[in-house]
């Protein structure tokens, strides 16, 4: 702060000098051009004009004044030891009865500047006074003395409010620092008071609310954790056990199928959930890929129909298809909203009662694309669907009243979709369950019969 005072004043002091010169040199030139007309009407005829100008000029007490003097006869001749510093233009301008004024340089353009100002005579002729401009612009060394001491008390006086500033900026600066390294440490309950100026302010408030999602970040994903190892010791304990009996021969051989497939039903729990689990963690990384295409969303259903068919009947479901006749396109990565599709009907299918309706359907919406899944279960509450694509809500809150997954499905189901471009919707199913809903956008143009083939 103190060196951009002192450029500032330093640039200050500068102009301020060739203003002051400036306004010394237009005083000058109204002085010398007052003088040229009093010397005009004193100037008695020719005989003057033809006086050598070294005798007329103490006459006229010019010297003392550190003027020269240019006389000009009314044939047109000069005298004067400035006389080539007087154009041949202004000089028939004199003589034609014009005054002239202004600033020129001895000898041409690199010479020594003048201020010359010049009046007819009456009788005939002119005289032209001229005088350096340094001598009538220059300041003296007294006003540069005092403008150098107004500069540097000017100078002190910013220097010591600059420090003063400084310091009560950099107080509330440092606390922030300090804060973040907390922060960055470990500690949550760092809290600032907001001061100062609006943009220290402003920073102290946004570290406040840093530290306050962290630590509701943080909190999320300890409870995230929580539930997660209570649902891998359950699968792991049963897994343990019947292991441990079928290692110890304590099975009888009529219930070592029964066991194993347990044990198998179990493993395949634990691999669903470690899988979702590494999905969820993967979206949110850069580098997770989508091979994003063309995709008829009827066809995808269709396909999946096959395998949900199968396994809606064994549970004792009615699975409902809703296609429409003509091709729904979107674009999307056909593995991933298969995998949106499958988690979304296996959630339907645990909690849908035998006998109950499943449904499956595809239609658009403007522009766009909507799948659904629609189940007959006991459906949600308005307060579930605010929270059903949180991570674990619904798993929290029903696990010991119904069959639930992981507690990460549906969190899936919103990443991929948000990732493809889509949105994820829950609401309540006109067949008295949970309607869940994915809306990509529409595609117009049809599909080749390359493209219409199955994912």
């Amino acid at each position: 702060m103190a060196a951009v005072v002192a450029v500032a004043l330093g640039l200050t002091g500068l102009v301020a000098i060739q203003l002051i010169r400036g306004a010394a040199e237009r005083q000058a030139l109204d002085s010398l051009d007052r003088q040229a007309a009093v010397i005009a009407g004193l100037v008695r005829g020719s005989e003057d004009l033809a006086m050598p100008t070294q005798k007329l000029a103490p006459k006229l007490r010019l010297r003392r004044q550190n003027i020269q003097l240019v006389t000009i006869t009314p044939g047109g001749a000069t005298q004067g030891p400035f006389a080539a510093a007087v154009p041949a233009a202004e000089r028939e301008a004199l003589l034609r009865g014009d005054s002239i004024r202004g600033l020129h340089r001895r000898g041409g353009g690199s010479g020594e500047r003048l201020l010359v100002a010049g009046q007819p005579v009456t009788s005939g002729g002119a005289v032209v006074l001229l005088e350096p401009a340094s001598v009538a612009g220059g300041v003296s060394a007294d006003a540069r003395r005092r403008i150098l001491t107004a500069l540097l008390v000017g100078l002190v006086g910013a220097a010591a409010a600059g420090f003063l500033l400084s310091r009560q900026l950099a107080r509330p600066l440092q606390q922030a620092a300090a804060a973040a390294h907390d922060l960055a440490g470990g500690r949550r309950d760092v809290r600032l008071r907001p001061g100062g100026p609006t943009e220290v302010a402003e920073l102290a408030r946004a570290l406040n609310t840093l530290a306050g999602a962290l630590a509701t970040s943080e909190g999320r994903q300890r409870d995230f954790l929580l539930s997660v190892s209570h649902e891998l010791r359950t699968p792991l304990t049963a897994v343990k056990g019947f292991a441990e009996a079928l290692a110890d021969g304590v099975v009888p051989p009529a219930d070592v199928a029964a066991t194993g497939s347990v044990v198998l039903a179990e493993s395949a729990r634990l691999e669903r959930l470690v899988s979702d689990l590494l999905d969820l963690a993967r979206l949110s990384a850069t580098d997770f890929r989508l091979e994003m295409t063309r995709v008829d969303l009827s066809d995808l259903v269709r396909d999946a129909s096959r395998v949900w068919a199968a396994r809606a009947a064994q549970a004792g479901v009615e699975l409902r298809l809703e296609l429409p006749a003509d091709p729904v396109l979107t674009t999307a990565d056909p593995t991933r909203i298969r995998q949106v599709l499958d988690g979304l009907a296996e959630n339907a299918l645990r909690v849908t009662p035998a006998g109950r309706p499943l449904v499956i359907g595809v239609h658009k919406e403007q522009s766009a694309a909507v799948l659904e899944v629609r189940d007959g279960g006991p459906g949600l509450t308005d307060d579930d669907l605010r929270v059903a694509f949180e991570r674990s809500a619904l798993y929290d809150r029903y696990r010991s009243t119904r069959r639930v997954g992981t507690g990460v499905g549906l969190a899936l189901v919103a990443g991929l979709t948000a990732r493809m471009g889509g949105t994820a919707a829950a609401g309540h199913a006109a067949e008295g369950g949970a309607r869940f809903a994915v809306t990509l956008p529409l595609l117009k143009e049809p599909l080749t019969v390359a493209q219409r083939r199955p994912p």
